[in-house]
């Protein structure tokens, strides 16, 4: 319950402090005197958006906070827990606050500390419900309608459309990527046959820096194969010539030992040097043998030339695509497997995808059977409740049905549209209630539907201007109607009927005044005499009018 209402610097009003208790409480006031300016503040204690201008000419800032009787354990066990730990213990109060500076920028709080305006939402929410004064032309929306069905069904009823809604959206989500993965099948697979031949093209040659330095190397020496022969075989010639008759360095190494080893033994020094000379005799010989085995070495099968520079080739050509060396090669060739990877995994993904689409889609199908289902059962209690409560507001013969019918394909609420069919006289057929239904009807249609489906469980219900379009024996059941809502709950009805007003426990009028040259409006509690002298004013006459003042008596006598 709403305990305390306090407004500083909004619109018309310097400071107003609303003491409130429970029952039905009428806020009242001359037309432009400021009344909505109240359904302003508690808009902001509920997180709405701040208009334009909203912070009064030459404040800084305005100031709105509420203080609420919380129900004992009506906050506990939900996303709210821990916004509601910021109670003191054993405290019962819960303050909300909202500072709206004059360039716009609000602050929130809750117990006095920093909040955000999405914690007032939730709060407010639970706490207290607000109707303004054109929520009755939202009714004529198929959207709202579904809705109030709804929320006539239950609070189970309500979690299970929420399954549904993140189902729904898990579908299309799924839904998207399957489509975009199929639409790039197409490009998929030229991408992996692009991948396939460039690797292919690359496992091939099987490229390393090891390989391609052996075959620049294999190359200079097969090209030159000519120059190679006559040097090393001019030098195995010089060293043992071929010809038998010809003196070549090995002969002449053995003669040389020869003629020094013909005084061995008289000499020690010439027999170190004769050693010598057999020394480098028997290495000449083995470096004769080993030019001649190179020589033979160098005959190369035919074509190997032609390979290598075929090779060598490839490795340039490779090096050219791909990053100027073998090592950007192989690191391409490694890009290329992962892609090609991820694509196989892509395909895996779009079995994936399609398996996932049809059990997700299997679930959200039941899930909006099972909507459905409640929703058809619940159409014709929700109907029949309102035809009750429409015959306490003077429209006894009023007849109202909920028409539900099925979509062509699910949507985010679910499978099938509600239409509100309303006809409010006798003989007159049904028709959709954005149709037939008048402003003082659409009023109380409202008024109906908010008393069986639309509160939410909140304990304040606050109703702005909720009696538009209605007058006379109407007006007297409207109020009739509050006055029983606020037998279990609050309610703040902001009214110019004084049939309305005459009903309830607390009256508080607005007033403006501009004698100082500025326009204010100011917020007063009205008991006795001043509860009379307004219903007076709400009659069209003045307070001094015996006739008015006889008839305001009245009202107040028919409503104790």
């Amino acid at each position: 319950m709403l305990l305390e209402l306090r407004v500083e610097n909004l619109l018309l009003i310097e400071r107003a402090e609303l003491r409130l208790g429970p029952g039905l409480t009428a806020i009242t006031g001359e037309t432009g005197a400021g009344k909505t300016i109240l359904a302003h503040a508690l808009d902001l204690l509920l997180g709405g958006r701040p208009r334009s201008g909203i912070v009064r000419p030459g404040a800084r800032e305005a100031y709105v906070e509420g203080v609420f009787a919380c129900p004992p354990g009506g906050l506990v066990g939900d996303e709210l827990a821990e916004l509601c730990e910021r109670l003191p213990e054993g405290e019962d109060e819960l303050v909300l606050g909202r500072r709206v500076g004059a360039e716009g920028r609000t602050r929130a709080f809750v117990q006095g500390r920093s909040a955000s305006a999405s914690d007032l939402r939730e709060l407010g929410s639970r706490l207290l419900a607000f109707f303004g004064q054109h929520e009755h032309r939202k009714l004529t929306v198929a959207s709202a309608q579904l809705d109030l069905l709804d929320a006539f069904c239950g609070a189970e009823h309500l979690a299970l459309r929420d399954r549904y809604a993140a189902q729904h959206r898990h579908v299309a989500a799924i839904a998207r990527e399957l489509e975009s993965l199929r639409g790039r099948a197409g490009a998929l697979d030229r991408d992996r046959d692009l991948l396939a031949f460039e690797i292919e093209e690359i496992e091939e040659l099987d490229p390393s820096a090891a390989d391609e330095e052996a075959l620049l190397a294999e190359r200079g020496r097969l090209r030159s194969l000519d120059a190679l022969r006559e040097a090393a075989g001019g030098a195995a010639e010089a060293l043992a010539p071929d010809d038998a008759e010809a003196t070549g360095a090995v002969a002449a190494l053995a003669l040389a030992e020869q003629h020094a080893g013909a005084a061995s033994g008289a000499d020690s020094e010439l027999d170190g040097l004769a050693a010598r000379l057999a020394t480098l005799r028997i290495e000449a010989e083995d470096l004769a043998g080993e030019l001649r085995r190179y020589l033979e070495g160098l005959d190369a099968e035919p074509g190997r030339l032609e390979d290598v520079e075929a090779r060598l080739d490839r490795y340039d050509r490779l090096k050219r695509k791909h990053g100027g060396s073998v090592e950007a090669v192989l690191a391409h060739a490694a890009r290329c497997r992962a892609e090609r990877e991820r694509l196989e995994s892509a395909e895996v993904d779009l079995a994936r995808y399609e398996a996932e689409l049809e059990s997700r889609g299997a679930e959200e199908r039941r899930l909006a059977n099972e909507l459905g289902k409640a929703r058809r059962a619940a159409a014709p209690r929700l109907a029949k409740a309102v035809r009750e409560e429409l015959a306490q507001l003077a429209m006894e013969d009023a007849q109202f049905d909920v028409r539900l019918e099925p979509r062509g394909e699910l949507a985010a609420t679910g499978g099938e549209r509600a239409e509100f069919l309303v006809a409010p006289n006798p003989g007159v057929p049904a028709g959709a209630l954005r149709e037939i239904a008048s402003g003082g009807e659409l009023s109380r249609v409202m008024l109906a539907l908010m008393s069986v489906a639309g509160t939410g469980g909140a304990e304040t219900l606050v109703f702005d201007e909720v009696d538009a379009g209605v007058g006379g024996q109407t007006a007297r059941a409207v109020g009739e109607r509050l006055r029983r809502l606020a037998d279990d709950r609050q309610v703040l009805c902001i009214t110019h009927l004084p049939q309305i007003a005459a009903m309830a426990d607390g009256h508080f009028r607005i007033e403006k005044d501009g004698s100082a040259g500025v326009s204010q409006a100011s917020v007063d509690a009205l008991e006795g005499q001043a509860v009379v002298a307004e219903l007076c004013r709400m009659l069209g006459a003045d307070s001094s009018d015996a006739g008015a003042r006889r008839h305001a008596r009245e009202l107040l006598a028919a409503a104790a």
